[in-house]
């Protein structure tokens, strides 16, 4: 999650012009060009990572060291791709203190760090990294996304065959939930595969997803942690909220009129909501953004994350027609 803190500068920056902005973020990417020195760290979120830092900084200043260093990680994102599965793999020998074995694990997040592969595509010409990417994006169409549009968090494959096992519950409230963050990542991921392709089929997963986000967030717009969890306890993610009301501003720009205002209304709805009733504006609180969830069955609840703070920080900017192109 580091790159979001010089993200948020990056958009300050864009705004206001103020150096200190652009200072704070080129120090943070400093510092997160350590990781690529110790390797073992590193994951599929090496867009999450370097796009809000490396590339941001690369585009905005034309830092050729940047560039460098942007390139670098897309190629050891590249390097995560199972070609008999298609998949990117999500994480390494191990995760959340346990032993399972990982190697064939591919979450929905990563549809948000694909924008790395097209952007180093794009960026050299090279196209093998836009395969990469189109044949992850494909992968989850068909496995990830489901008939209603809800979406799961994480599927497992055969990383030796390449066939699809089954889906796993995640930071949802369980197998066959609606994990409100991994809806967000779907529309925003899926409308950026569609920008950086134009095939529709990812347009319309997009869509579909959005659906089922529009048609199940509460009256109140408070969105909770799993569309499917209990009434009780009632669990919120500020977070996810925030990512979904991103994604469908960006989502809006690729539909026809009569369409657009449905997406952007969702959206200032949730922005609304969390900016009347879950920010802190305080200097007693780190952070803008209250009430996040990392998962459904932690035992901590609503605290705050810097990718709230991010992905808020930029729906505001979107909604006020600020030109910013960040993923």
């Amino acid at each position: 999650t580091n790159g979001f803190w010089g993200g948020i500068m990056w958009l300050l920056y864009q705004d206001t012009g103020e150096e200190k902005y652009k200072d704070i973020a080129i120090r943070c990417e400093e510092k997160l060009r350590e990781c690529l020195n110790m390797f073992y760290g590193l994951h599929h979120d090496v867009g999450f990572m370097y796009m809000p830092t490396a590339v941001a900084n690369y585009r905005i200043t034309g830092n050729s060291e940047s560039r460098r260093v942007a390139m670098h990680v897309a190629n050891l994102l590249a390097g995560r791709f199972n070609p008999v599965g298609r998949f990117i793999r999500a994480w390494n020998d191990k995760v959340w203190d346990n032993d399972t074995d990982v190697r064939g694990w591919a979450i929905i997040d990563c549809m948000c760090n694909l924008c790395l592969l097209f952007w180093a595509s794009e960026e050299s010409g090279d196209p093998r990294f836009s395969h990469i990417a189109k044949m992850h994006a494909d992968t989850v169409l068909q496995h990830y996304i489901r008939p209603d549009g809800s979406v799961i968090h994480i599927g497992e494959f055969d990383p030796e065959t390449g066939a699809f096992l089954r889906s796993i519950g995640g930071q949802g409230y369980g197998v066959g939930s609606a994990w409100s963050r991994g809806q967000g990542w779907a529309i925003y991921g899926f409308t950026n595969a569609y920008a950086h392709t134009g095939k529709v089929e990812y347009l319309d997963a997009a869509k579909r997803v959005a659906h089922f986000c529009i048609a199940n967030i509460p009256e109140n717009g408070i969105v909770p942690v799993d569309f499917r969890q209990p009434t009780e306890p009632a669990w919120e993610d500020s977070c996810g909220a925030c990512v979904i009301a991103s994604g469908l501003i960006d989502l809006a720009k690729h539909v026809p009129e009569l369409e657009k205002e449905m997406y952007l209304r969702a959206a200032r709805k949730i922005i609304k909501t969390i900016g009347d009733t879950r920010t802190d504006w305080s200097r007693d609180c780190d952070a803008i953004v209250q009430n996040c969830t990392a998962a459904y069955h932690r035992t901590e609840h609503h605290f705050p994350m810097n990718y709230a703070d991010y992905y808020f920080i930029e729906a505001i900017y979107k909604l006020l027609g600020m030109d910013i192109n960040m993923w």
